[in-house]
């Protein structure tokens, strides 16, 4: 029975040894910000970025990680070339001088063994407001194409333009937008 015991405590320690924080690169094909508002009253719209870059760090076992993604406004896609440039311009993004927009966390909060919400700093048009996304799912299993560990995940978060100095058509068009970052990311 000793020797059982002992097995089992030799097995926890080397397991907490083991456990260690763990990076992901965010995989651009598969990781595009959304963001919807209603427009008018009339109808919700829906544009993306088809840009971002990033990483994730996760200790699941800690339960601890990061979060710090990049978002690259200029490559706003609305479904209209003329309507990406309006949202470009200075009313809007102002991507002609903040050509980014950033989310970055030190703070991921666990409820069992997975994320339920990231805190962290959210910076558009170099306005930073803290801002806490909700993770709607999360998964981590080795990738089927890639032969790598990756893990997924959806989080959203609900944030007014007006507080990042994006005021035009309020209130006709709606000050609350909601941002869903879906994100695919291979561990290194």
């Amino acid at each position: 029975m000793k020797r059982f015991i002992l097995l089992a405590i030799a097995a926890t320690i080397s397991t907490a040894a083991v456990a260690a924080p763990e990076t992901y690169v965010i995989d651009s094909n598969h990781s595009m910000p959304r963001f919807s508002y209603s427009h008018f009253g009339y109808s919700t719209q829906l544009s993306r970025f088809d840009k971002a870059t990033g990483k994730i760090v996760i200790d699941r076992a800690a339960k601890t990680g990061s979060v710090d993604v990049t978002i690259d406004t200029t490559s706003v896609n609305t479904g209209f070339a003329l309507f990406n440039e309006h949202i470009q311009g200075e009313d809007f993004f102002n991507t002609a001088k903040f050509p980014t927009a950033t989310f970055v966390s030190k703070k991921m909060n666990f409820e069992g063994d997975k994320p339920v919400s990231i805190d962290g700093t959210l910076t558009i048009k170099g306005v930073s407001k803290p801002e806490t996304l909700t993770v709607t799912s999360f998964m981590c299993m080795p990738h089927p194409m890639l032969k790598k560990d990756a893990c997924g995940a959806n989080a959203t978060v609900v944030v007014k333009r007006t507080d990042f100095n994006m005021s035009k058509h309020v209130p006709y068009v709606s000050d609350e937008v909601t941002i869903t970052l879906p994100v695919e990311a291979v561990k290194q």
